[in-house]
C-alpha cells in the first residue's frame, strides 16, 4: 500500500487514451465527499459454506442502490463550465441513468437519459423525480443510444457511456482503492462484469499497487461478452439466447476502453447460470439480510455455485454492486432459488377416488416432514380410471435428501 507508484504513459488504443493510476487517484480524491464509502464486512455464513474467507463489498449503500455513482459524479465532475452548461446525456435502462440523475441535481447539470421501453417504470419514475430530462427511445439500449447522439450532434452535449467513458472507468477504481485501504491481506476481488467499466476500474487500480492480488471478472453464461473478447483478442458482439435474472450485466458488446484495460489485468473471468444466480440471491437474503438485483449478486452467486475453487481458505472480497431489483421480480426469482435449492418441489400422483385416499397421501407427506404449501386435485383428464383422483402437491422441503426420500415413500406406495 506504501509502495511507489510509476509514472506510466498514457496508451492510446485505437484512437481511445487508457486511464492510468493516477486518474483512479484522482477521481477517488475527487470524489470523495459526494459518494458513500461503503462497507467491507465479512460473512461468517458464507465463510462457512463457500470455504473462503468471505468480505462483502457493500456497495448497495450508495444513494442510489449501486456503484454507478462513483463514475457518474467523477464525470460530471471532470465537465469544463461550457460543457456542465450544456448538460450531459446518455443511454440507460437503470442504474447509470439515476446515477447521473442523482448527482447531476446535486451539482446543478442538466442531464438527458434515453431509455429504452423495456426500462422498469420505477426507474423512469425515479430518474424524472430527480429533474433529469427522461426520453422514451426504442426498444433497446442500442436504439437509446442512437438517439442519443442527435443531441451530442444538435446541442453539443457530452455524451457519458455508462461503461466505457474514460472518467466512468477511473471513478469506478476507487472501489478497489478503498479494498486495499480496509483489507490488508486481501488474496482476491470478484466483480461481475458487464458492460466492463466496473472490473476495469478496479483491476488497474489493484493490480497497480499490489499485483499479487487476483482479479476475477463474473458473467451471467447469457452473456459472456466479456470472455468473448478475450478469447477473439478484440472486441466481439455476443448474441444473447435470451434474457437473464442478471439483466445489468446483459451487455452484448463490452466497452473496447475497458477491455484494453482489462486485457493485462484480469486473472480469470467465470460464468455463473440462472440456477446459480437465483440461489445467490437467496443465500444473501438468508444468510445477510440483504436484497441484490441479478447482476449484483453475480460474484457472490460463483463462489457458492464452486466456480472458484482455487481461492478456498483465501481472503475474498466480493463486491454486491446492486441493489436495485424489482419487488416482484425478487419475489419470482427467489422462489425459483428454492426450487433450485432442492427446497420446493412439485409432483403429481394418482391416489384411490375414496374416503381417506387424499388423507392417505398427506399422511405421506407428514411423515417425511414436508410442508404442503398447495394442493389441488381432480378426476376428468384421468378416463382410464375412473375410481383414482389425480393430485397436484407443491411441498416445500429441507432439501435434495428430503425430496430423495419423498419420493421413496411416494413411489412405494403409488404407482
Amino acid at each position: 500500500m506504501t509502495q511507489e507508484c510509476p509514472q506510466v504513459p498514457r496508451q492510446v488504443v485505437n484512437g481511445q487514451d487508457l486511464p492510468i493510476f493516477e486518474d483512479v487517484s484522482t477521481a477517488h480524491f475527487r470524489i470523495r465527499s459526494g459518494v458513500v464509502r461503503s462497507r467491507c464486512t465479512k460473512s461468517k455464513s458464507l465463510s462457512a459454506i463457500t470455504g473462503m474467507n468471505i468480505l462483502i463489498k457493500h456497495e448497495w449503500e450508495q444513494a442510489t442502490g449501486s456503484f454507478k455513482e462513483r463514475g457518474a459524479r467523477n464525470a460530471l465532475l471532470a465537465l469544463d463550465e461550457a460543457q456542465r452548461a450544456r448538460g450531459v446525456v446518455a443511454a440507460s435502462a437503470g442504474n447509470h441513468a439515476l446515477a447521473l440523475a442523482y448527482h447531476g441535481k446535486d451539482l446543478g447539470i442538466p442531464v438527458t437519459v434515453l431509455m429504452p421501453s423495456i426500462a422498469p417504470l420505477t426507474k423512469i419514475s425515479k430518474c424524472r423525480a430527480l429533474g433529469a430530462n427522461v426520453i422514451l427511445e426504442g426498444d433497446s439500449i442500442a436504439d437509446a443510444a442512437l438517439a442519443a447522439k442527435r443531441f451530442v450532434e444538435n446541442q453539443g452535449m457530452k455524451y457519458i457511456n455508462g461503461f466505457d467513458d474514460f472518467n466512468i472507468i477511473a471513478g469506478a477504481g476507487s472501489v478497489g482503492l478503498e479494498i486495499l485501504e480496509d483489507i490488508k491481506d486481501v488474496d482476491a476481488i470478484v466483480v461481475p462484469v458487464g458492460g466492463g467499466g466496473l472490473i476495469a476500474g478496479v483491476a488497474l487500480a489493484v493490480k497497480t499497487i499490489n499485483p499479487n492480488v487476483m482479479v476475477i471478472g463474473v458473467e451471467p453464461d447469457r452473456c459472456p461478452s466479456m470472455a468473448a473478447a478475450f478469447a477473439a483478442g478484440k472486441v466481439v458482439k455476443f448474441d444473447m439466447p435470451g434474457p437473464t435474472l442478471a439483466d445489468g450485466l446483459a451487455v452484448p458488446t463490452v466497452g473496447p476502453r475497458s477491455f484494453e484495460v482489462c486485457r493485462p489485468r484480469v486473472d480469470k473471468l467465470v460464468t455463473v447460470s440462472e440456477r446459480d444466480i437465483s440461489v445467490g440471491l437467496l443465500r444473501l437474503v438468508e444468510c445477510e439480510k440483504l436484497v441484490q438485483e441479478g447482476a449484483g449478486a453475480a460474484g457472490m452467486a460463483a463462489c457458492l455455485a464452486g466456480k472458484l475453487p482455487e481461492l478456498e481458505g483465501k481472503t475474498v472480497v466480493v463486491l454486491l454492486c446492486g441493489g436495485n431489483i424489482d419487488t416482484n421480480t425478487l419475489g419470482n426469482t427467489l422462489e425459483r432459488g428454492l426450487v433450485n435449492d432442492g427446497r420446493l418441489c412439485r409432483f403429481s400422483v394418482v391416489v384411490p377416488d375414496r374416503p381417506g385416499g387424499i388423507a392417505g397421501l398427506t399422511a405421506v407427506i407428514a411423515e417425511v416432514g414436508a410442508s404442503i404449501k398447495q394442493i389441488n386435485h381432480e378426476r376428468a383428464w384421468l378416463q382410464e380410471d375412473s375410481h383414482s383422483v389425480q393430485v397436484d402437491v407443491t411441498c416445500e422441503l429441507t432439501g435434495i435428501a428430503m425430496a430423495d426420500t419423498l419420493y421413496e415413500e411416494l413411489s412405494a406406495r403409488y404407482k
